[in-house]
């Protein structure tokens, strides 16, 4: 009697572990009504979505822009720093940092690290627009 009862407990709690495996797991990334700098954050009339990827290798800068529209990434590697032209201020991503850009302010960023920079880029931009980037001329 002892080893049924044992048998079926075990059976029983591995039901429930294959149970609960089975269910999708949320894990809340961010939750803003602002930009990184602050802006509210607003989408274009009539918007298009557009998701790209982007690596950015060991060492590599990107130039000055700035984005007219509602941009945002997601670290997945790496390490990127992004200064605010007009203010000098920094900020770091790391890998799990979902990122709201700044609308129409300059800035750049840099991979300081040893391994590639990998982001998952959304941009909402008006339908038709081929760019939500402006490179600051020289």
């Amino acid at each position: 009697m002892k080893r049924i009862l044992l048998c079926s407990t075990i059976f029983i709690s591995t039901i429930g572990i294959a149970q609960a495996a089975d269910k999708p797991i949320v894990t809340p990334v961010l939750s803003t009504t602002q930009t990184m700098t602050g802006q509210k954050i607003e989408v274009p009339a009539n918007p298009q979505l557009i998701v790209t990827t982007v690596e950015i290798p060991p060492g590599a800068k990107l130039p000055v822009h700035k984005h007219p529209f509602a941009r945002y990434g997601y670290v997945l590697e790496g390490t990127l720093t992004g200064m605010q032209t007009d203010t000098g201020k920094t900020f770091t991503y790391t890998p799990g940092t979902f990122i709201v850009e700044m609308r129409d302010q300059w800035h750049s960023a840099v991979n300081k690290g040893a391994v590639p920079v990998k982001l998952l880029v959304i941009d909402q931009v008006p339908v038709g627009t081929s760019t939500n980037t402006i490179t600051k001329p020289q």
